[in-house]
């Protein structure tokens, strides 16, 4: 089985900023994509910046443009959510996810990590 744990959550003030780390650890052969999602108070889960493990290319939702940062590291199955000049909004929990082909099969699973928290202050 393949689990996922994040790290790095926290409350820093407005302008502020974390790095969170999300390991990947378990029956993997390959990763093909890693996310972070975050889901605020009273709101639907939403995709916050997304990697590929192959060619490193990033995305991210519009709200985060210019102020996050995400990037894989493949030889250690960790993935990392830089987060500068953070904003109250910003205030949710922040899931990772992981798109991973395990051993043994030929079929990619989507894996989810149980969450950290971020609180930023105004």
């Amino acid at each position: 089985q393949v689990q996922l744990v994040e790290s790095g959550g926290g409350t820093v003030q407005a302008g502020g900023s974390l790095r969170l780390s999300c390991v990947a650890s378990g029956s993997i052969s390959r990763i093909n994509h890693m996310a972070w999602y975050r889901q605020a108070p009273g709101k639907q889960r939403e995709l916050a910046a997304s990697i590929f493990s192959t060619s490193g290319t990033p995305d991210y939702v519009d709200s985060v443009k210019g102020r996050f940062t995400i990037s894989i590291d493949n030889a250690k199955n960790t993935v990392y959510l830089e987060m500068d000049s953070l904003k109250p909004e910003d205030t949710a929990v922040y899931y990772c996810h992981a798109v991973i082909l395990t051993h043994g099969t030929d079929w990619f699973t989507g894996f989810w990590g149980p969450g950290t928290q971020v609180t930023v202050s105004s």
